[in-house]
């Protein structure tokens, strides 16, 4: 599925790329499914060639920056927020177990639409969501396969955090800033995906990027040549760290995401990863998940398709919505959007964060969208312990599976969440973080 290296798949994503961001296919569509059949190798060339050169309709009505300058700026515009020092080692450990949680709860339905998720966990005794979910034997009527990782983790299959790209880009982020510190540039991220990660742990934009570093080019273009995924997830899943060492520095933690983005990304793949990167910032200083919210908006461009969905979420809680029908608002004007695109997802992360009132209901809200629920799950398990601290995460949830992590990342294999926190506080520049006004 999405395989970069097949024509086939990579040509007909393009067209959904294109489509999804404003320009007209028409045509082409047919033509490129017809060249798929016929397993027409330079037909599909060709085809891509076209798609390439396509101009986006002039009624468009969004404007997305894809400046550095710009987004810098932006990022700067944001405020730096106070933090109570004494709270940071309780509230990073909260993030890096809350992320380690919250994607193993989403794992198993992983790629699962909405009413296919509703449907096992109700099967399953889960609805609303309240832990690890079993695997079913045979799967409920109305769900013809669970994700492949569900053998290995669903309840009582795993001894330890199953592994998964959600984790080990934040694992390789960590080890990115103690390599080279908060002036590492692209081409430093590059080298460690070359040196860390295997080719077979990355998806979609990630191993698009990946191909094209073999193939010898450097960023930006690795974003941008042949890959079709540059506005999906994979950078969002990637910001985490980059907010955990700047605490309240919402600005600092965006710029830096920028620049890891910029490997892969382009657009709403990009704004996506600087709001991650400023959620997980915010929610380290603040108190209520709407002061975070708020505080990361500001990164993201007020013109973009992200900006706008998720200010559309924003108002539907502030006008008293209920969860149910702020993901019905999703299904009904974000369907367009493949299932592991940062948008559609966002919302979705937006909507557990913002109606969550415990771990466990911000979880359940969000992974009850489904889409790519182990990264929502993971994002939204990684802000909710950043703003609530660890106790905030059931300890029935942690047990003893939740101490190491299993990780494709070079020389991280097993390490535990509680060393991935003491290295992350180290990195933190306590001399800069702003302490909180006294009352």
């Amino acid at each position: 599925m999405h395989d970069v290296l097949d024509l086939r798949e990579v040509v007909p994503d393009e067209a959904e790329q294109r489509r999804t961001s404003g320009y007209e296919i028409g045509e082409l569509n047919k033509q490129i499914h017809a060249a798929v059949r016929r397993d027409d190798h330079d037909g599909l060339i060709v085809l891509l060639n076209t798609l390439e050169q396509l101009t986006r309709t002039p009624n468009w009505p969004f404007t997305e920056p894809d400046d550095n300058t710009m987004l810098n700026a932006l990022a700067d515009s944001a405020a730096r927020l106070p933090v109570r020092r004494e709270e940071l080692p309780d509230r990073l450990r909260g993030a890096w177990l809350g992320r380690a949680v919250g994607n193993t709860l989403g794992k198993p339905i992983e790629g699962l639409p909405r009413n296919q998720v509703e449907r096992y966990l109700r099967a399953a005794g889960h609805w609303p969501l309240r832990g690890y979910l079993p695997l079913l034997e045979p799967l409920p009527d109305g769900v013809p396969t669970l994700h492949p990782s569900a053998a290995t983790a669903t309840a009582g299959r795993f001894n330890d955090v199953p592994r998964d790209d959600d984790l080990d880009w934040t694992i390789l982020a960590l080890h990115l800033l103690e390599k080279y510190g908060r002036r590492f540039t692209t081409d430093d991220v590059a080298r460690e995906w070359l040196d860390r990660i295997p080719f077979t742990q990355t998806y979609t934009a990630e191993r698009a990027a990946y191909r094209n570093l073999i193939l010898g080019l450097r960023p930006p273009a690795t974003a941008t040549h042949r890959n079709p995924y540059r506005e999906w997830i994979g950078a969002l899943i990637r910001g985490d760290a980059f907010g955990y060492v700047n605490p309240g520095d919402v600005g600092a933690a965006a710029r830096t995401a920028l620049v890891d983005a910029r490997l892969s990304h382009i657009g709403n793949g990009v704004y996506g990863e600087m709001w991650a990167a400023a959620l997980n910032a915010a929610a380290l200083a603040t108190d209520t998940m709407t002061d975070t919210f708020n505080a990361a908006l500001v990164v993201v461009p007020g013109t973009s398709r992200l900006a706008t969905a998720l200010r559309a979420v924003a108002d539907l809680h502030h006008r008293g919505a209920t969860s149910t029908e702020a993901l019905d608002w999703v299904d009904e004007n974000l369907a367009e959007y493949p299932w592991v695109h940062t948008i559609n997802n966002a919302a979705l992360i937006a909507i557990g964060l913002l109606w969550g009132s415990t771990f466990v209901d911000a979880l359940g809200i969000t992974i009850a969208g489904g889409r790519d629920t182990d990264s929502n799950g993971a994002t939204v398990g990684s802000v909710f312990g950043a703003l609530h601290g660890t106790t905030s995460i059931p300890d029935k949830l942690i047990g003893t599976t939740h101490v190491h992590v299993r990780s494709a990342v070079r020389d991280f294999d097993r390490v535990t969440l509680e060393e991935l926190a003491a290295r992350t506080l180290a990195l933190v520049d306590t001399s800069q973080v702003r302490r909180e006004k006294p009352c």
